[in-house]
């Protein structure tokens, strides 16, 4: 039974799972009648969904819909005060400092604060929050 699903930094969705197995004996070899309910992580390629089945209910965690954008607070060097930059979340220059998710419209207010030097060269968020 899948409980919730995880977006993790990497872009990888992981379903936390919830499988219902045989108890296990005592030692005395002895088991009580029914099941044990057991969690288990499962990569979402390994998922199969059931056909005719809805997930839209299943609670998310992580990148959440709409909010695309990784925005990142950087401390700063030499004296300059902190910044910050911008990043779509598959990124992997997105690390260090203060991170949050936003969505596409905040993205372009971000965007409209920034020089050109503190745009990202890899995702290139001024082309595709446009």
């Amino acid at each position: 039974m899948v409980v919730s699903r995880t977006h993790t930094r990497d872009g990888r969705w992981w379903y936390e799972c919830q499988a219902i197995l045989p108890a296990r004996p005592d030692q005395n070899g002895h088991a009580s009648p029914g099941g044990v309910p057991v969690a288990l992580s499962v990569a979402a390629e390994h998922i199969a969904p059931i056909p005719g089945e809805s997930y839209e209910r299943v609670p998310s965690e992580g990148v959440v819909a709409g909010r695309q954008w990784l925005a990142v607070r950087s401390p700063g060097v030499h004296g300059g005060g902190p910044w910050w930059q911008l990043h779509h979340r598959t990124c992997w220059q997105a690390r260090g400092g203060w991170c949050r998710l936003v969505t596409t419209a905040e993205a372009r207010r971000i965007l409209a604060t920034l020089s050109p030097d503190r745009l990202c060269d890899i995702c290139r968020p001024d082309q595709r929050t446009s």
